[in-house]
């Protein structure tokens, strides 16, 4: 199917310029003479122990690629430059003579152990040399080398060869290219001889975008265009037809009255992998823009967009109709939430689910069922994006977003301007939460997704809760809340920008521990000098929680002293353990709203304040006298004339 400048195009998209191909063995195996025969297609008198680097020009095989091939030696002395050269390989060619049965047997006893100690990326490619030497009495390459390929399957292929005879030398190197621009192990399970799950992915992506009229099957018109789309050259209708029928033999369900199903499409392509053709499936796969990880290539999906440490993205109303779109596509059951094997259906097409790990896994409210509702579902989004835009980006890509990322998001204005201005256009709100170990900052956030104090775990690490608020004027914004542990805070604030992409912070402290208020009260007056410092200064508010519980008078007193000393709201008192949230976190995006108020101000800040105040005021005295003497120059000046 696919032509020679089609593949040497998949090969250039593989992001290779050329290939480095170390050849490895015993000693006298026949590594020098391989490259001698190949290099001038004859068979070598007189062999120098090491050959110099050797290079096949682009043009040598049909990928257009050049190869730089390197000789080693196998000596004790030479083995710090042989790991090097390993390391530097893009494939290894490791030899073993025909002849010689030790030294096959060198090759699981120390040769590929070697190479896996180094932690070899590089595909492996063992020759037999010497073929014109073996015995005829003995066993057949595939009886010798299946129980080693069993054993290390970063073995690409095994092949034999005869610098003398001048048999299967090229194919050699051919092998070893092919195996960098075209792996087996991203695409094929050999032990289960099935495509691996992210392949099935990603072709699964590429059958749905190339399914124009969604009904489930290509058409003939459909594949025409896949064909020529990927290989630029157009299916003729006895090639369609026999295609088909080898799928509709093979697996009856690929075929359909519509035309080539997925499952004939997938078929196909493990067709073609076990008959050792994987560049047809890397040609497909690298037209539509995957790497050789099956992900989208960075520079489809990089950021183009420069911003301020203080500005954020948030996605368009454009993004955001699509979402609500695929969200009621795949509420198959119409309950208004996405079930988790729902939401894994909605993946599919994407290398993984992206929320299957922290910190999207936990973060969200669900139903009792684990359904995801539709705010849950976009607030889950508005944190990707918040976090790392551009996987946000692969991923509505992968999930069928058409768009370029400009039309996906849009900047937000400074915070800096947003404070000068009085006011904020930002949708989405993220609030920093300190506090000590056991103050209820852990139960805060999971209170606002809905989860019971006894659901919480331990807060050693970082974690997120993401929901939408409705506020008093019957608008939404959605917020999210970053819990800071209490052992992460000095390494948070020796980042200069730490506080940039933060609207508002939030104290928690047990209302009736006064250590840990003493605590709270520290980590307010950090916060609010590190934003004097940087000029990141963020609205703050003190929360007193448990206050179920018999309060600390001290630790009341105090806060509310400290609170107004430093001109912000006096605490807040919450239970989450009896559900009296004293609206807390519409509190909390009314403060992130109104951006120039609720920032408190410590001795310090007031002091330079004052000062500039002071300043300021000399300035405009000196101002005044130095024009009110300017005049009575210049009346003088006229009055003499």
């Amino acid at each position: 199917m696919a032509g020679a400048t089609s593949l040497a195009a998949a090969a250039n998209l593989a992001g290779k310029s050329s290939v480095r191909v170390v050849v490895i063995g015993d000693p006298g195996t026949g590594k020098s003479s391989l490259i001698v025969a190949l290099a001038t297609e004859q068979f070598p008198e007189n062999v120098p122990r090491v050959m110099p680097p050797t290079r096949l020009p682009a043009d040598y095989f049909p990928d257009r690629v050049p190869i730089t091939i390197i000789d080693t030696s196998s000596s004790p002395e030479q083995k710090p430059k042989l790991i090097a050269e390993c390391q530097a390989a893009d494939a290894v060619v490791l030899t073993y003579a025909c002849d010689r049965p030790a030294t096959l047997e060198r090759l699981s006893s120390f040769w590929l152990p070697e190479l896996r100690r180094l932690q070899l990326k590089a595909p492996v490619i063992v020759v037999g040399c010497k073929l014109d030497l073996r015995d005829e009495q003995q066993v057949s390459l595939e009886q010798v080398m299946a129980p080693i390929m069993q054993s290390f399957r970063e073995i690409e292929t095994c092949i034999e060869c005869s610098a003398l005879r001048q048999i299967q030398v090229p194919e050699v190197f051919y092998y070893a290219q092919k195996a960098v621009l075209h792996p087996t192990a991203p695409l094929f399970d050999q032990e289960l001889q099935a495509l691996k799950p992210r392949c099935v992915r990603a072709l699964k992506r590429i059958f749905i975008i190339c399914d124009n009229d969604k009904d489930g099957a290509l058409s003939d018109v459909e594949l025409n265009e896949f064909q020529v789309r990927c290989f630029n050259a157009p299916l003729q209708p006895t090639e369609i037809s026999g295609v088909k029928r080898v799928v509709q033999e093979k697996m009856p369900e690929g075929v359909n009255e519509s035309g080539l199903t997925l499952t004939g499409f997938l078929f196909l392509h493990a067709l073609f992998i076990e008959k050792g053709r994987l560049e047809t499936t890397w040609t497909v796969l690298r037209k539509f823009g995957y790497d050789n990880d099956i992900k989208l290539r960075d520079d489809l999906i990089a950021m183009p967009i420069k911003r301020a440490p203080d500005q954020t993205l948030e996605m368009t109303s454009e993004v955001v109709d699509f979402l609500r779109g695929i969200f009621n596509m795949f509420d198959i059951d119409n309950d208004g939430a996405l079930l988790p094997t729902e939401l894994e259906d909605l993946f599919s097409t994407a290398p993984e689910n992206p929320w299957i790990s922290d910190p999207y896994k936990d973060c969200a409210e669900k139903n009792v069922l684990g359904g995801l509702s539709l705010e849950g579902f976009l607030s889950k989004w508005a944190l990707m994006t918040l976090l790392d835009p551009t996987n946000s980006y692969a991923n509505l890509a992968y999930v069928g977003y058409p768009g370029e990322f400009s039309s996906a998001f849009t900047v937000t204005r400074r915070r800096r301007v947003d404070r000068k201005k009085q006011h904020t256009q930002r949708n989405i709100f993220q609030c920093y939460v300190f506090g000590a170990r056991g103050s209820g900052k852990t139960s805060l956030l999971q209170s606002f997704i809905g989860r019971q104090p006894s659901d919480t775990l331990p807060s050693n690490s970082e974690r997120f809760a993401t929901n939408s608020v409705e506020m008093a004027d019957g608008t939404r914004k959605t917020l999210i809340l970053r819990e800071i542990p209490e052992g992460d805070v000095r390494s948070l604030l020796s980042d200069r920008e730490s506080l940039a992409p933060c609207d508002v912070a939030v104290f928690v402290y047990d209302s009736c521990d006064e250590y840990s208020w003493q605590r709270a009260r520290d980590l307010l007056v950090q916060v609010a000098t590190h934003g004097e410092n940087t000029g990141y200064e963020v609205p703050c508010l003190i929360v007193a929680a448990k206050d179920d519980l018999d309060q600390s008078s001290q630790a009341l007193q105090e806060s509310t002293r400290v609170s107004q000393d430093m001109g912000i709201e006096t605490p807040i008192p919450i239970s989450v353990k009896l559900r009296d949230l004293n609206n807390i976190f519409c509190r909390i995006v009314h403060a992130a709203q109104q951006p120039h108020l609720s920032i408190p101000e410590t001795e310090t800040g007031k002091a330079r304040r004052q000062y500039r105040q002071l300043l300021n005021r000399s300035l405009m005295v000196v101002s005044v006298v130095g024009l009110a003497a300017y005049r009575v120059y210049a009346a003088r000046k006229n009055s003499s004339s």
